[in-house]
């Protein structure tokens, strides 16, 4: 993490509803929380606990009921349609569980397309996308579409694609979910490294337990709200799980079912 302790995401007093027929859900319901950039985060916490929609609302894929969202002191539950596709063009990049790769495009077509949305030119977009997927260890399968990839090398694609605009922030969504043992250990440590080097902000929302040796901190969530924040050093891992003295079952008891 950046010596540098500026606040690149805060999120205050955020509440979330959705009607669904005569029944409202409070899926969020006053949170706060505040990330600093060249952080690796990681958001936990059991299924239904209002995981998915607070990582939403920072990736302005989603607007709160009640609250603020701040990206670099901008808020953006604020902004217009176009604004929005604006900073998330250029702020953001986003990693998704089921990859979200463009089957008819090549490796190099999807990871250039966010750049040509910018407005690069196509030399400078190809030349960049080249050198993103040879970071990612992808130099010579850039003309290889999707189904011609596994499922590690696709998220590989996915995490260059992120990096297209140069983004402060990445956000990961589940992303070793679709993936094995040692493939999801190898994109963590992508992430790790992203992080470390380049001084990327990464934002995950997981169920991944992996995750916790690279976190900075971890954001557990449980009933919309945040139960309560560690740092890295504070938390017990072990082969058996986290923490406790009952280590076979430390997951299932002392962070009550994160695995949800």
């Amino acid at each position: 993490m950046t010596e540098e302790r500026r606040t690149i995401v805060r999120v205050v007093g955020v509440t979330k509803r959705f009607t669904m027929g005569k029944v409202e859900v409070r899926a969020l319901k006053g949170v706060d929380l505040e990330i600093f950039a060249g952080e690796y985060i990681s958001i936990m916490g059991p299924s239904g606990s209002g995981k998915s929609t607070l990582f939403n609302m920072i990736g302005g894929l989603d607007k709160p009921t009640e609250g603020k969202v701040f990206i670099d002191e901008v808020d953006i539950s604020q902004l217009d349609a176009y604004e929005l596709a604006w900073l998330r063009n250029r702020k953001i990049g986003y990693i998704f569980q089921t990859f979200n790769l463009i089957p008819v495009m090549s490796a190099l077509e999807n990871v250039t397309l966010p750049m040509t949305f910018a407005g690069m030119n196509a030399d400078d977009a190809q030349d960049k996308g080249i050198e993103l997927l040879k970071l990612v260890g992808l130099g010579e399968r850039f003309q290889h579409k999707p189904l011609e990839l596994s499922g590690g090398q696709q998220q590989r694609v996915a995490v260059a694609r992120s990096l297209a605009n140069d983004p402060a922030i990445v956000l990961a969504d589940e992303p070793t979910g679709n993936l094995d043992l040692t493939t999801g250990e190898e994109i963590i440590e992508l992430l790790r490294m992203l992080s470390q080097d380049r001084g990327v902000t990464i934002i995950s929302a997981t169920h991944d337990y992996k995750m916790l040796n690279v976190s900075d901190r971890v954001v557990w969530v449980r009933d919309g709200v945040v139960d309560r924040i560690e740092r890295r050093e504070e938390l017990k891992i072990t082969v058996g799980g986290i923490g406790g003295k009952d280590n076979g079952r430390a997951e299932a008891t002392v962070h009550g079912g994160e695995r949800g």
